[in-house]
């Protein structure tokens, strides 16, 4: 590890920060990894961030532990709202309210403190749920903001905020993770995955994951709960 640079890596567990941390580390980044505990109902994740943050080849996984759930808001931290299983317009209501921000921000601090001057988020521009905080235009002022509120950015030591995957549909993401060697049987998407990791097969995040699949010509290896919805 002498001599690499090091980042920060945002992972869930899903698809789409494994094949994030995969391309980071092709990079030659030393990659410490960062989930989070936020009072998610898809905690069957958590284990999935750490399986492969370790299979990887991490240096060292953090899980740090936040309580969203205590203002709601999102179907994901509060259980009286129900997980759509069918498409819905605009915002939908798995949007966790200022969830990227304040991850990006606790990866900003952790970054500081290990002297990495990168930041590694799996956001997506183009097979996404519609979600504010996935933008191109969020993450340039979040950025931004970083550049002026840390002693590195004022000291000249520039921070970035790579966004790898923000341009790829699911299907390209796919097919680059699994040239890299990633092994997507490893990993969660679902919004209400269970305690052993079986996906729901109806929620919108299950249906992108499962086009991208088809979109790659490859077989899906995602356990699920019952049969898929049809994408």
């Amino acid at each position: 590890m002498s001599g690499q640079k090091r980042a920060v890596i945002l992972v869930s567990g899903g698809l789409d920060s494994t094949t994030v941390l995969a391309m980071a580390r092709a990079q030659g980044y030393a990659c410490y990894t960062l989930s989070f505990d936020y009072g998610q109902r898809h905690r069957g994740e958590l284990l999935a961030a750490e399986r492969v943050s370790r299979v990887l080849g991490d240096v060292e996984h953090k899980r740090v532990t936040l309580n969203l759930d205590s203002i709601g808001g999102s179907a994901l931290t509060d259980l009286s709202i129900a997980v759509p299983e069918e498409e819905t317009q605009g915002i939908p209501v798995t949007y966790v309210p200022a969830r990227n921000t304040v991850f990006l921000s606790i990866a900003l601090g952790w970054a500081e403190v290990l002297g990495a001057r990168d930041i590694f988020i799996g956001v997506n521009a183009v097979d996404y749920s519609g979600y504010p905080d996935c933008r191109s235009e969020y993450i340039a002022a979040f950025e931004a903001m970083a550049n002026l509120a840390t002693r590195a950015g004022v000291e000249g030591e520039k921070i970035t905020i790579h966004t790898t995957l923000m341009n790829l549909g699911k299907g390209d993401i796919i097919r680059a993770g699994v040239a890299l060697g990633v092994d997507y049987s490893l990993t969660v998407s679902c919004y209400q995955v269970t305690e052993e990791g079986l996906a729901c097969g109806k929620c919108d995040s299950c249906r992108l994951r499962r086009q991208g699949f088809l979109d790659a010509g490859l077989a899906d290896p995602t356990r699920y709960l019952s049969s898929p919805a049809t994408p």
